[in-house]
């Protein structure tokens, strides 16, 4: 069994483990922490990485279980969304094929973060054809027996990877840019992703 957090559009390297396995099991019984992927991702902008912060409902006094946490919905914070994706895409190989199977993520309102991110994985494991058995923890363990991959939510501490580069949008403007949302990929490579995922070698 693989450990893994459910965060929002995993980035490339959570891809690459989810990709490389046949069961996972999301950890949902941590207490929430700020500053990790649970809540943001990043694209490439036209100028550098972007960040895409989910606000969340969250008291640093009262500790609260990732699960419990309602998203802030005061601010129209999914039309900025899908107004950066779009204008980050619109021009790559593949924004319009997967367009319509995206854009119904960001026009209901959400209640929970880790329900929706379930649903941007499910939306995405959809659009990469890629299929895998997923499971939830009941309880928390710091020291897990499992291939634990939960560093991975570690967005304050980038991950030192390396992969096969593929082309990207504003590279030539900015260079390549490693490890970003799994959007950045099926955008760039399309039905190419999951090929792409499957036979990429972690290195940390």
């Amino acid at each position: 069994m693989t450990l893994l957090y459910p965060t929002y559009f995993p980035n490339v390297a959570s891809y690459i483990v989810m990709a490389k396995t046949e069961k996972i099991e999301f950890e949902v019984q941590d207490s929430y922490q700020k500053q990790t992927y649970r809540n943001r991702c990043y694209i490439y902008g036209a100028n550098g990485k972007l960040g895409l912060h989910i606000p969340v409902q969250y008291s640093q006094n009262n500790r609260q279980n990732t699960s419990e946490i309602l998203i802030d919905n005061t601010t129209n914070w999914q039309s900025i969304h899908w107004k950066s994706i779009e204008s980050a895409y619109k021009t790559s190989p593949f924004f319009e094929y997967y367009e319509d199977d995206l854009t119904s993520l960001f026009t209901t309102k959400k209640k929970y973060l880790l329900n929706f991110n379930l649903e941007c994985i499910e939306v995405i494991n959809s659009c990469l054809n890629l299929d895998f058995d997923y499971s939830k923890t009941l309880q928390f363990n710091k020291e897990a027996n499992e291939k634990d991959y939960r560093h991975l939510v570690n967005a304050r501490k980038e991950t030192q990877m390396k992969t096969t580069l593929y082309m990207q949008v504003f590279q030539e403007k900015h260079g390549f840019i490693h490890n970003l949302s799994v959007l950045d990929l099926l955008f760039n490579e399309g039905p190419n992703a999951k090929n792409f995922l499957r036979t990429q070698h972690l290195t940390f």
